[in-house]
């Protein structure tokens, strides 16, 4: 194994601290960049309290929604009102309340006929929004990629031992026996075309998955991400704790 290079860690008291750090940090590249700004999303309950960051008061009227585009690492193949919906858990959380663009906003389709279909219709998503069929490792397809770090090990629905794991030639892919909902997920080489990568970890139930990340343990689909861009890990002293 061959720990992980070239990454910048900040380790934050508790959850709450880390969604505030984290939507300052996106505040930030945003501001920085000009034009367009788009970022793909992570489900989950940290993520979520880092949305609800943004649309609170501390955010909302400084970010740059105007030109923000709104994408999704991976989704259930559910209704977009399904409580398990990724989308709805982020229109909840943020969409709803903060002046958004319904144009800047990008969900995975899954009023389709299968996963299968949603992730070909939204590859051809991404690839209308990028203006081209190949990604250039010097034009990231996204500005920020937000992600978790599952208790297995996986990013978006990179679970391991399923087959798109190895899926280098699409930009999005159908997973349908890691969970008990089908999925559908980016892949490496979407995932991968960002400027800024960050994970998002938090908890004590992370700190061993979190400490093999770390180490470079490539039998985790996490350790596998190589970004084109930054890779930053904001994690609470709990999972960041020595296990």
């Amino acid at each position: 194994m061959t720990a992980i290079s070239d990454t910048r860690l900040e380790v934050l008291p508790d959850p709450d601290a880390l969604a505030r750090r984290a939507a300052a940090w996106l505040l930030a590249a945003a501001m920085g960049k000009p034009g367009d700004f788009a970022i793909a999303l992570s489900g989950g309950s940290t993520p979520r309290r880092l949305y609800e960051h943004l649309a609170g008061e501390s955010f909302r009227d400084s970010f740059p929604w105007s030109r923000t585009h709104w994408f999704w690492g991976d989704e259930r193949f559910v209704p977009p009102d399904d409580a398990k919906s990724n989308y709805r858990m982020v229109r909840d959380a943020l969409l709803s309340r903060a002046p958004v663009p319904t144009d800047n906003i990008h969900p995975v389709p899954t009023a389709v006929a299968s996963p299968e279909a949603a992730a070909s219709a939204y590859e051809r998503e991404l690839k209308s929004f990028y203006g081209a069929d190949r990604l250039d490792p010097a034009r990231p397809l996204f500005d920020v990629t937000l992600l978790g770090l599952g208790s297995d090990g996986h990013l978006a629905s990179l679970f391991p031992g399923t087959a798109a794991l190895t899926v280098r030639d699409r930009w999005a892919a159908a997973v349908v026996s890691a969970q008990p909902e089908a999925r559908i997920t980016l892949t490496y080489p979407a995932l991968e075309s960002s400027r800024q990568v960050a994970f998002l970890i938090s908890g004590g139930e992370k700190r061993e998955i979190f400490a093999r990340l770390r180490r470079g343990d490539e039998t985790l689909p996490a350790a596998r991400l190589r970004p084109v861009g930054s890779l930053w890990f904001f994690a609470d002293a709990a999972a960041a704790a020595a296990p």
